[in-house]
């Protein structure tokens, strides 16, 4: 299949405004410079023409830029298919289960809000090849920090959350304590 590497810039760049979706909607791959929006164009007329399943893997180190790449490939779905939803689906996708990512989430010595978990997001289009749903599953992948941390990193951040809340009524019966961390989110 296709591979496309892409590198985290940690800024914003100007390449990924509807103008950029335009341009790579309907072109064919390598006839303009390797992108996210080429690798999503090319899946998405693969399944119009093929009528079959397309996936793509998101894949990299933490702090890669894998949750943005896959925001991105959603918002070009969304716009080149014109759907009816188009307004942020991706935002909806995404925030579609906040509990999964406070669970999931945890500081690493590169990223302060690193998914400790694989995500598996499935799109649902209709005949004419519109958005017409989502699903997303998550898979835990490192249970270990739930007893230990490397130094400089944290917990997930539901425990911090938790413990800033000890003090709630509806969290007594959970005779919670503080933190070690003195900066919890």
């Amino acid at each position: 299949g296709i591979i496309l590497v892409a590198i985290n810039p940690y800024k914003q760049l100007p390449i990924y405004g509807d103008a950029i979706i335009h341009a790579y909607s309907g072109q064919n791959m390598g006839d303009m410079d390797p992108h996210i929006f080429a690798v999503a164009e090319e899946a998405y007329k693969q399944m119009a023409r093929n009528n079959k399943n397309q996936s793509i893997i998101v894949s990299g180190e933490s702090g890669a830029g894998k949750t943005v790449s896959a925001r991105y490939t959603m918002r070009y779905f969304a716009t080149v298919s014109k759907s009816s939803s188009n307004a942020h689906v991706e935002d909806k996708v995404l925030a579609s289960n906040p509990i999964t990512e406070a669970v999931g989430n945890a500081k690493t010595t590169r990223n302060d809000n690193s998914s400790r978990f694989g995500k598996y997001t499935e799109i649902s289009f209709d005949q004419s090849y519109q958005i017409i749903g989502a699903n997303m599953r998550t898979y835990l992948l490192e249970k270990s920090r739930v007893v230990f941390q490397v130094e400089n990193e944290r917990n997930y951040h539901i425990f911090y959350q938790l413990c800033a809340s000890a003090m709630q009524p509806e969290y007594e019966h959970l005779k919670l304590g503080r933190s070690q961390e003195n900066n919890p989110l």
